[in-house]
């Protein structure tokens, strides 16, 4: 008969774990109980150790102390192999797909279904059991010869998400998945995870979007500095109370903006037009002004930022910076009139991953240091100064930028401008995947820029970000501005209603 009390059973336990890297703690006596069935949400800071739990989970990395449980049996030894055949699917944020393979390879991978007797695949079955399944989970159908390398972020999602249901999995873990997705990829993630649930599939759930755990999850474990310090149900906590726990200490100040009087105008645009982008955007940005744009994709205000870069070439309109006109722009005379973009990929476009950071710090100001010969001097102490100021944690400057967190990253990236002595900051989604406490720093930089005189300009998908660091925000709707507001004269549900157009839906039907 079988046991009434089973669905109450974890499906995954994780006891005391410590693991140890050299010699220091990556986890210490770390505990997780995830309920079958469920949504768990697992956060905490960049080092926290998440990373390290899943990579247990996995089978990359073996517990030094404690105790795995799966369905309640201890795993002395789990390995990338024997976690798949419990069960166990992980959906990563890197998507680990090889680009070269088609959409059907990449599905079977491993576990191609073979014609009986013969050790040809069975390619019809795989085209039978992909199309059932995306059609299911996701009512669409993937050319299952289109090729990795030519899908979208969400495409290449989906396709991890569905070589995972294809093998009928009892967990999934997502990590970070909604880093690289759009606002309205991310609800159809939501809504596939609220159902995958419903179905029984248990979920873990790892991200830095605190609201994003408040929506999905049914219950939240804190990681802080390698141990478990809460587990919560979410019904009963809310955003500000997991990231105080986080960073342990109060939150309400996630916002650090001084108060600093706009001077001159540093930027003037006049009826700026790139053809099927944006037309006919005008905007100012002042000394010591934090101005902020927002919009949905292909609103246009990326491509703004981009042609203020040099990046774009507007078909119409100018762009004038410190009251000359800035012609024939590109990323090189831009930079020379002391404009600044630190880029949404910073991992592409932002840092060089194999340089250290010295390296790239000074990437765009070797000029500064040259006398002919590199003053390497000038040049280390120059960087120390900007790592001690930036609070940059890592092991030295001459530490390579690819082993650093997220947020260290980031801040590598608008050291380099720094360096340069930029005025003008271009910030493209600045606080994309990082955690909480590395956002509070970067929100601290951004004031402390203003402070010194310099004019940013920051984009940015998160209402909450821009209402908490700007002085004024510009609404892209469909290429054009829809709105310019004082931000401390907006609310979010406002600022929603401009950026998905719904006042504009109201405005028609009365």
């Amino acid at each position: 008969m079988p046991d009434p009390h089973q669905d109450d059973q974890p499906v995954i336990r994780f006891e005391n774990i410590v693991k140890r890297f050299g010699g220091a703690e990556a986890l210490s006596k770390a505990n997780l109980t995830i309920r079958r069935g469920s949504v768990h949400g697992l956060v905490g800071q960049n080092g926290a150790g998440k990373s390290t739990l899943i990579k247990l989970l996995a089978g990359l990395h073996h517990a030094d102390e404690g105790r795995i449980a799966i369905d309640g049996v201890t795993q002395d030894r789990l390995t990338p192999h024997l976690a798949e055949a419990l069960g166990i699917h992980f959906i990563h944020q890197d998507r680990l797909l090889t680009p070269s393979f088609t959409v059907g390879e990449a599905l079977f991978l491993g576990r191609e279904p073979r014609l009986a007797g013969t050790p040809f695949l069975d390619r019809r079955a795989m085209r039978r059991q992909a199309a059932e399944t995306l059609q299911r989970y996701f009512g669409l159908d993937l050319p299952q010869g289109a090729l990795i390398a030519d899908l979208s972020a969400a495409e290449k999602q989906i396709v991890q998400i569905t070589r995972a249901l294809i093998a009928n999995p009892k967990v999934l873990v997502f990590d970070e998945p909604t880093a690289a997705l759009v606002r309205r990829e991310a609800d159809l993630l939501f809504r596939l995870i609220r159902r995958l649930s419903a179905e029984g599939i248990t979920v873990l759930y790892i991200s830095h979007y605190l609201g994003e755990i408040v929506d999905l999850c049914d219950t939240v474990t804190v990681l802080r500095n390698g141990r478990d310090v809460a587990t919560l149900a979410v019904k009963d906590t809310s955003a500000a109370e997991i990231g105080a726990l986080m960073v342990n200490r109060d939150i309400a100040d996630l916002y650090p903006k001084p108060v600093v009087t706009p001077g001159e105008v540093l930027v003037d645009v006049s009826q700026l037009t790139l053809a099927g982008r944006y037309d006919d955007v005008s905007f100012t940005l002042r000394r010591g002004e934090v101005l902020g744009m927002t919009g949905l994709v292909g609103s246009g205000a990326k491509e703004v930022i981009r042609t203020l870069f040099g990046l774009e070439t507007p078909t119409g309109g100018t762009i004038a910076v410190n009251g000359k006109t800035l012609a024939a722009t590109s990323p090189a005379r831009a930079a020379s009139r002391r404009l600044a973009l630190v880029p949404e990929d910073r991992r592409r476009d932002g840092v060089a991953l194999p340089l250290s950071v010295l390296e790239n710090t000074t990437l765009a100001s070797l000029k500064r240091f040259s006398r002919g010969l590199i003053d390497r001097r000038a040049e280390r102490s120059a960087t120390e100064d900007l790592v001690r100021r930036l609070q940059i944690k890592t092991n030295g400057i001459d530490a390579l930028v690819g082993t650093l967190s997220g947020g260290n990253q980031q801040k590598v990236a608008i050291a380099k401008w720094l360096s340069r002595q930029s005025e003008i900051y271009l910030l493209d989604e600045p606080t994309v995947g990082v955690d909480i406490g590395a956002k509070v720093e970067i929100y601290r930089l951004i004031g402390e820029l203003a402070e010194r005189g310099a004019g940013v300009i920051v984009l940015s998908s998160d209402i909450e970000e821009l209402r908490g660091i700007t002085d004024r925000l510009l609404v892209f709707f469909r290429g054009r501005i829809a709105r310019e507001v004082r931000t401390a004269d907006s609310t979010s549900e406002q600022i929603l209603a401009d950026v998905t157009g719904a006042r504009e839906s109201l405005r028609h039907a009365g």
